[in-house]
């Protein structure tokens, strides 16, 4: 008695999860593509704290750790030494150095 129980149970619960499934991917697919796609654009002459902040994927008031992280995750992707581009690296580490105050005036590109 218990068993085809516990075999509804398990049914059940297995089709409301797949309704939900079906209703999030509906609503993420009529998300506007906006809203999921890249920042588009080119790098500005001069960067700024609100481009470093896109660059790195982080708010422009993120704490120090969470900075050093995003950093570290980006430069593991981008490095010049593993196949990636020397100018991407050089925008990463002025981002970095833009959040965290270190930034000088000049820009190296």
């Amino acid at each position: 008695m218990a068993t085809p129980l516990m075999a509804g149970v398990g049914i059940a619960t297995a089709a409301l999860l797949g309704r939900e499934v079906v209703k999030q991917y509906v609503r993420f697919k009529a998300a506007p593509a906006a809203a999921r796609a890249f920042y588009k654009g080119g790098f500005q002459p001069e960067m700024n704290r609100r481009e470093a902040a896109l660059i790195l994927g982080l708010r422009e008031s993120a704490a120090e750790e969470r900075i050093k992280e995003a950093h570290r995750r980006i430069m593991i992707a981008n490095h010049p030494d593993s196949g990636g581009s020397s100018f991407i690296a050089a925008k990463v580490n002025e981002a970095k150095d833009m959040l965290l105050g270190k930034k000088s005036k000049s820009s190296v590109f």
